[in-house]
């Protein structure tokens, strides 16, 4: 079960961390690129506002591609099966690795441009299929644990990025090409190592009817005498589901049977984009620079916010099957909103006395850790708790289409929340993370140690009414 973890991680939500992250690194660099191709081009200078503008395409193109990626998975996952869609995955992103590789020596900055969009929809494919996949072979006393693969590997990507970004290893003027077509070796590394492990159990049951693959697939993911507990419980839900075929995700809309469930994978998934971990990000380095950190020495620094992020993330694996969904994540919203309140604070004084920098400084790793101890791990695991087999897929695709659009909304009005608001934009913050958290007490059932139908079961009496 690790290993199977391991060979879905290392293409899947480790490409988007990792993109997300190394694109940081080589800004300078491509814009030089940018002037010199334009220069060699039309023999002129590239103007300044023109030069911002494809600067945010190559930087939001990425968005727009995981959208895309998010729309597709969840037929590629219907289709192809949980395992072959990963597999087909890394085509795309060996492809937007060669785009972005000859982008530098050919002078072509428009395949910079298509190579982000195509990592983009990798991304967006590999955030919707990893998560079902583990969510599905994982026994349901390990679901949370093996689920939390989704975001260990997320937050390795983005510390492996910082640490390849680094000027002494790729993010330097002559390598940064390599840097982004670096994305290729863990796209080959999953082509390597996950044929070697079966195909989804409940797909091969329920979707495909293939009884003997699932008990086999059973059998090697649990063990020869482990197995029969999850063949029931599979065959349980196959026969309740009674041949229904997996839905499309305009379906899920009108189906009453998953209306709260649709609507907490909504709210949950905005209020992870849109909980000011972004802010925290945008601001760190103005922390840093004000705790008397030299500006040279800051992208080291920042490394430490993705050591706390990994180091949260295993913690949430170890946790989650023992204190349960309910407790993480809504304790880590009310520490998120109380993080924000001090930092509001101590942004405001942060002149007035020569310790507050510092307890700044604390307050931006203390909501990092909180946000990956709860948040940041659990939205995932939950998504595939939710939902039975037949609606699982479809479930995927609206909760990545809701953070796509966020993510790229987040992106676009940030700057102008931060230009307007200044320091009080964690009071924006603040009250979405209460909100969030009061909506989970409010509604979310804990899902600890309980198969799908019974998850199912917990939400009827909200879908259908008290007397139902």
């Amino acid at each position: 079960l690790f290993l199977a973890v391991c060979a879905v991680g290392i293409g899947g939500t480790f490409q988007y961390g990792y993109n997300v992250s190394i694109i940081n690194a080589p800004t300078q660099h491509i814009h030089k690129f940018l002037n010199e191709t334009w220069n060699s081009r039309y023999h002129k200078e590239l103007n300044p506002d023109l030069l911002t503008f494809l600067w945010s395409v190559i930087a939001s193109i990425f968005s727009l591609g995981g959208l895309c990626g998010a729309l597709i998975g969840g037929s590629m996952a219907i289709r192809l099966g949980r395992k072959g869609a990963l597999l087909m995955n890394n085509v795309i992103a060996i492809l937007a690795s060669i785009l972005m590789g000859i982008s530098f020596p050919t002078g072509l900055f428009e395949l910079l441009i298509a190579g982000r969009f195509l990592i983009g929809i990798n991304s967006g494919i590999g955030l919707c299929v990893q998560p079902l996949y583990i969510g599905e072979f994982a026994p349901k006393h390990l679901r949370g644990g093996l689920a939390m693969g989704t975001s260990i590997f997320l937050t390795g990507g983005i510390l492996t990025g910082q640490i390849i970004g680094l000027r002494e290893l790729l993010g330097g003027e002559k390598h940064w090409p390599l840097l982004l077509s670096s994305s290729s070796i863990p796209a080959l590394a999953q082509l390597l190592f996950l044929p070697w492990f079966p195909e989804s159990p409940r797909y091969l049951l329920i979707d495909r009817g293939d009884e003997l693959s699932c008990a086999k697939a059973l059998k090697r993911f649990h063990g020869s005498s482990e197995y029969r507990r999850e063949m029931e419980d599979i065959q349980r839900e196959c026969f309740a589901l009674a041949g229904e075929k997996p839905k499309k995700p305009w379906q899920l809309f009108t189906d009453r049977g998953v209306r709260w469930q649709l609507i907490t994978v909504i709210v949950m998934t905005m209020g992870q984009q849109l909980s000011g971990i972004n802010a925290i990000y945008f601001y760190a380095t103005y922390v840093f620079e004000q705790a008397g950190i030299l500006a040279e020495k800051i992208p080291y620094v920042t490394l430490g916010t993705g050591v706390c992020e990994c180091l949260t993330a295993l913690s949430c694996g170890l946790l989650i099957d023992y204190v349960g969904r309910r407790c993480l994540i809504i304790g880590g919203y009310l520490l998120m909103t109380l993080w924000c309140t001090v930092l509001t604070f101590s942004l405001t004084y942060q002149e007035l006395y020569s310790w507050v920098p510092y307890m700044s400084m604390a307050c931006v790793f203390a909501f990092i850790l909180s946000f990956g101890l709860g948040p940041g791990g659990i939205t995932n695991t939950l998504t595939a708790e939710l939902f039975v087999q037949s609606s699982r897929p479809a479930a995927y695709m609206i909760a990545g289409t809701v953070s796509w659009i966020s993510f790229f909304t987040v992106g676009m009005l940030f700057p102008f929340i931060v230009n307007g608001l200044k320091q009080y934009c964690f009071v924006v913050f603040l009250l979405e993370c209460f909100f969030v958290a009061a909506f989970i007490f409010l509604i979310i059932p804990e899902t600890k140690n309980k198969s799908f139908l019974e998850i199912k079961k917990e939400f009827h009496k909200l879908n259908f009414g008290r007397n139902a």
